[in-house]
């Protein structure tokens, strides 16, 4: 699929997951694996698990025991740089790794099991005025986490305070959809890239993506919360960073590396497979963008005293 070769790289690698297989940081190493795969003379990236901490466990093991590892990646996503503007990994800072790419952007989502009685995201909205206690909403992270905030944003303007919706702390979008299947919550607050991978309308109904236009593909019919009153729009870049002690030569390799993996046309269909769009920057680029959007967190977060 891949034209030419990535830059010259290790024969083995590493992409960590902070989070329980089957969310979507899994879905990140997954894709950059898939995309390696496809250069000729790229290394075999072999996934490992480390959650716990809505991803703090990864940070703090890779920034101080394992920071200078050449050939070792860690998945992130918007919701890792909402938690690093909102103080949940102490004083850690976005300064305190190497960003390396962003793959990719999906947007959040609101789901429910496909034999739910909400039928559109207003039924859900008049069953939180009636009763916020009795619906349970299944969320990645606790309170002040990108998928509660998905869900304070659109109570606030449903006129429900935030504090008063009932919330389930779960691991990942994998964990997610296993408790919704089981009917442990009734809804959960994810994200599209993890909606695509459960898509089946036998099983799963979307109420509403928190994009700016409805999205392409299998999630195509889910209308947008923005087309149904509430103007809501989450994106989440996904992407990959190193420990800071690597030596800049193996940094730049692999910024290079992705450089080309991701100017390449094949590229871009992995992507769309993976339920992702066009979201595209590098080393540099992508630390200044980086330090913008946690800046930008945080001033959401304080909107909702949020900030430590």
């Amino acid at each position: 699929m891949f034209a030419a070769a990535v830059p010259a790289l290790a024969a083995d690698a590493e992409c960590v997951v902070p989070s329980k297989p089957g969310g979507a940081m899994d879905l990140t190493c997954k894709l950059a694996r898939r995309a390696l795969q496809a250069s000729p003379g790229a290394p075999r990236l072999k996934l490992s698990y480390l959650p716990g901490g809505i991803g703090a466990v990864a940070w703090h093991t890779m920034e101080s025991q394992r920071r200078a590892e050449p050939d070792t990646l860690v998945a992130f996503s918007g919701g890792s740089l909402l938690n690093l503007a909102q103080g949940k990994f102490g004083k850690a800072s976005a300064a305190d790794v190497r960003w390396v790419a962003a793959l990719g952007a999906d947007y959040g989502m609101i789901a429910v099991r496909a034999d739910s009685p909400f039928h559109k995201l207003a039924d859900l909205i008049e069953a939180l005025r009636s009763d916020p206690q009795k619906v349970l909403i299944g969320m990645s992270g606790t309170i002040g986490s990108q998928d509660w905030l998905k869900m304070a944003l659109l109570a606030r303007l449903a006129g429900v305070e935030p504090k008063q919706l009932r919330f389930v702390a779960l691991e990942g979008g994998g964990e997610e959809f296993t408790a919704m299947s089981a009917n442990y919550v009734q809804v959960i607050s994810g994200d599209t890239s993890e909606a695509t991978l459960y898509a089946d309308p036998r099983k799963i109904r979307v109420l509403a993506v928190l994009a700016e236009h409805r999205l392409p593909g299998v999630l195509s019919s889910a209308p947008t919360a923005r087309e149904q009153g509430y103007d809501v729009v989450w994106p989440i870049i996904r992407g990959l960073w190193m420990g800071p002690g690597v030596p800049d030569a193996d940094y730049r390799r692999w910024v290079r590396a992705f450089e080309h993996m991701e100017s390449d046309s094949g590229f871009a269909q992995l992507r769309a497979e993976a339920g992702l769009y066009p979201f595209s920057l590098t080393g540099d680029a992508l630390t200044r963008y980086i330090n913008q959007a946690v800046a930008d967190y945080k001033r959401q977060a304080s909107q909702f005293k949020l900030v430590r």
